[in-house]
């Protein structure tokens, strides 16, 4: 009987492991299977720098890049959107760096994302692209906004530019019951992930421990010490990107949630205000807009860049 009982629990030990391991990788293939059976197609660019950025394209009309934030992927972050857009815009989604399958031998810092982005641009022979990011993709949007000329139409989720100070960083510390920005967003374990998510989304998710687990080595493991530089030299990003006329900046849309943790609302407007853009705010919505309000994301940016 003690001998049944101890297989028995080996075997319920196994099968929970193997149930996180599975439902992880499903929810990742299930993903991509959805997307190349829409007409998307995954590549892989090497960038002159050394390393490789990859990314999906697929839909036909007027370009459109999306850029997803911090600690997802693209197809983690836009599925919804990206099949949505796709019927009217050509829509390309990269990994960014040092996520999913893309990484620099480069300095992890904001200017490395965004000149991989411009040599992803230049590769597709594109002169001029619409682009939408959101929260560490809305950075590497705005960065790229400084430079106008190649940049239609802008839409800027939930990140606020240079419009964030070192009380805002000391607010979220305090708010998320950590001891830097870094520990948010560079998991440790899947304990870590939940607090993450916890202070992402507008409802705290129910994630069994070994799901969580399951998350934080598939999807954080990967690249910490880069991960961490890019928030730790954010500061000294935000202070260049602001002594950019704003004035100059491309036409731009701010999209955020009334009830966001990460970037409280305030931040947005201060945005708006500075670089007088219009900003829609969605209501019972947090940080994470692209996968609580898909939909109406999408018809957003589709509004915007359909508009003269």
């Amino acid at each position: 009987m003690k001998r049944f009982l101890h297989y028995f629990i080996l075997f319920w030990a196994f099968l929970i492991m193997t149930t996180g391991c599975e439902v992880v990788r499903w929810k990742t293939t299930h993903d991509q299977t959805s997307l190349e059976k829409e007409g998307f197609s995954k590549h892989k660019m090497m960038l002159r720098e050394g390393g490789q950025l990859t990314y999906w394209e697929g839909g036909q009309g007027e370009p459109l890049l999306l850029l997803h934030g911090f600690g997802g992927t693209a197809a983690a972050t836009w599925k919804a959107e990206m099949l949505q857009l796709s019927k009217k815009y050509y829509v390309i989604a990269p990994d960014l760096l040092w996520f999913g399958e893309s990484y620099s031998d480069n300095t992890a810092q904001l200017s490395t994302q965004t000149n991989a982005i411009w040599q992803l641009i230049d590769k597709l022979q594109l002169n001029k692209i619409n682009v939408a990011g959101i929260s560490y993709g809305g950075f590497i949007t705005y960065d790229m906004m400084l430079t106008p000329e190649r940049i239609n139409k802008a839409v800027i989720i939930a990140s606020p530019g240079p419009q964030f100070n070192d009380k805002d960083l000391h607010d979220l510390v305090k708010r998320a019951g950590i001891r830097s920005p870094e520990e948010l967003f560079v998991p440790n374990n899947g304990d870590d992930v939940k607090r993450l998510y916890d202070n992402v989304f507008i409802n705290k998710k129910f994630i069994p421990d070994f799901i969580a687990n399951q998350i934080y080595l598939d999807y954080f493991s990967e690249w910490k010490p880069q991960r961490t530089q890019l928030i730790q030299t954010l500061p000294n990003d935000r202070d260049r990107i602001q002594q950019y006329d704003p004035k100059k900046l491309p036409q731009a849309l701010i999209i955020w949630g009334q009830n966001d943790q990460i970037f409280p609302l305030n931040n947005g407007i201060k945005l708006s205000q500075y670089i007088q853009s219009p900003i829609i705010v969605l209501p019972n919505t947090a940080h994470g807009i692209t996968n609580e309000k898909p939909n109406v994301t999408a018809d957003l940016i589709d509004n915007f860049l359909s508009s003269l």
